[in-house]
């Protein structure tokens, strides 16, 4: 499953999790963004019960954009325990998508 996390659901869904969490910042008018929507998708599939997987929208969410350092997009955040514990920018393959979670996760 993958979840819409917002300003309002941020500190509930993200930081409060019993699980590790991927954010994925993103924008609607975002090439790379909309190309790895499948990925992170399937990634939501393959990881369920060990990683909550969601979206945020950028341009909706400035203020955890810019609490994040959120430059360029897409960017990938996991948060564990409230903390951001790994960070990566950009388009990759689904493959490649998959090593860096499971890097993250241990």
């Amino acid at each position: 499953m993958e979840y819409k996390f917002t300003t309002e659901n941020f500190e509930a869904e993200v930081l409060q999790s019993d699980i590790p969490v991927l954010v994925d910042f993103y924008a609607q008018w975002c090439p790379p963004c909309k190309m790895m929507a499948p990925v992170v998708e399937k990634m939501a599939e393959e990881f369920d019960g060990r990683l909550k997987v969601g979206k945020l929208d950028t341009d909706a969410n400035e203020q955890i954009r810019q609490q994040y350092r959120v430059v360029n997009i897409p960017t990938f955040i996991v948060f564990r325990d409230g903390k951001a514990i790994a960070q990566w920018t950009g388009a990759s393959s689904s493959a490649e998508f998959k090593d860096q979670i499971e890097r993250v996760l241990g």
